[in-house]
C-alpha cells in the first residue's frame, strides 16, 4: 500500500502537501472511525487510553509527514528519499532492545542489503554526492528515519492495545495537517475526477489502511523481519510508478529486486526454518 504514494501524490495534480496530508488523513481516519457504531466497545477502549499513547501516535503521524514534506522542500529530494529511508535499519537495531527480542548477524546482514537495494533504486545506480552541499532538508531528513523507527519499535511496547487505536491518530493527523495548511499554503482543490480519486486512494490506502495493518504487524509479528522486509516499499513504488508511466526501466530496479528479496529472506531465517 505504501508503494502507491507515489503514484497517487503525482497523480493528485497541484493540491499542497499538508492539504494533501488533511485530507488523506481525514479519510484513512474515518476508514475506522465509520465501524465504531457498529462497535461500541471499541470506542469505549480507546476512551481509557494514557496520554502518552495518544502523545506517541499523533506525533510520530503528524511529526513524520511534517517534517517529510518540509526536508523535501529543502534539499534534492533523492538524497532526502535516501536519509529518510534509513528508518527500517533504525527499526531493527532499535528492536534488540525490546523484551524478548535479539540481534543477529543475519538481521544486520539482511537490512544493509535491503539497503543497498533502495539506494540502487532510488539513484538509479549513479554515484550518490550532496549536489547542493549540505542543506536543511539533509539536517531533517535523519530525524524523519529516527522518528517512524522509534514510533515503530514503541507501538510494540503498547501491544495490548487494539489497533482501532490508529482512526484517533488519523483524525488527530488530519487537524494539525490543516492546521498547517492554513498557516504555510493556499488551498488548491483537485480539478478532475482522476486527481479527486488519487486523493481517495492516498487516504484509502497509503495514509489509511496502510497505518493499520502496520501497527497490527508490529504487535503480532516479527519485528525485525518487518524492517527488513520495509525495503521492498521503494522497488515497490519504482515498479508501481512503471506499470503506470510514471518511470522507465533501468537495470537498478532489477538488481535492487534481488537484493531486496534475498536480504528480506535472510533476515527471516529464524522464521523460516523455525520448528512448529
Amino acid at each position: 500500500m505504501w508503494a502507491f504514494l507515489a503514484l497517487f501524490t503525482s497523480a493528485s495534480g497541484s493540491v499542497p502537501p499538508f492539504q494533501l496530508a488533511a485530507m488523506s488523513f481525514f479519510i484513512g481516519g474515518l476508514m475506522g472511525a465509520a465501524t465504531w457504531a457498529a462497535r461500541p466497545a471499541a470506542l469505549a477502549t480507546l476512551r481509557h487510553q494514557e496520554w502518552r499513547l495518544w502523545a506517541l501516535g499523533i506525533a510520530s503521524l503528524f511529526g513524520y509527514h511534517f517534517i517529510y514534506f518540509t526536508a523535501i522542500r529543502n534539499a534534492p529530494p533523492v538524497e532526502v528519499s535516501l536519509i529518510a529511508y534509513l528508518w527500517p535499519l533504525f527499526l531493527v537495531v532499535f528492536s534488540a532492545f525490546l523484551p524478548g527480542e535479539k540481534l543477529k548477524a543475519h538481521h544486520i546482514l539482511g537490512v544493509v542489503l535491503g539497503l543497498t537495494g533502495a539506494v540502487l533504486v532510488i539513484t538509479r545506480g549513479q554515484g550518490l554526492g550532496l549536489s547542493e552541499g549540505l542543506k536543511l532538508g539533509h539536517f531533517l531528513a535523519l530525524p524523519c528515519a529516527i522518528i517512524w523507527a522509534g514510533y515503530s519499535v514503541l507501538a510494540r511496547r503498547f501491544g495490548h492495545v487494539p489497533t482501532d487505536v490508529i482512526s484517533g491518530f488519523c483524525l488527530a493527523a488530519a487537524l494539525l495537517s490543516l492546521g498547517s495548511h492554513l498557516l504555510f499554503e493556499q488551498t488548491v482543490w483537485p480539478q478532475n475526477p482522476t486527481q479527486w480519486l488519487a486523493v481517495a486512494g492516498l487516504g484509502l490506502l497509503p495514509l489509511g489502511a496502510a497505518f493499520y495493518t502496520w501497527d497490527y504487524g508490529l504487535k503480532h509479528g516479527d519485528i525485525m523481519v518487518l524492517g527488513a522486509s520495509s525495503y521492498a516499499a521503494p522497488l515497490l513504488s519504482t515498479l508501481v510508478l512503471l506499470l503506470f508511466g510514471y518511470a522507465e526501466f533501468h537495470w537498478s530496479i532489477a538488481v535492487a529486486c534481488l537484493l531486496i528479496s534475498v536480504g528480506a529472506a535472510i533476515a527471516a531465517k529464524d522464521m523460516i526454518f523455525r520448528k512448529s
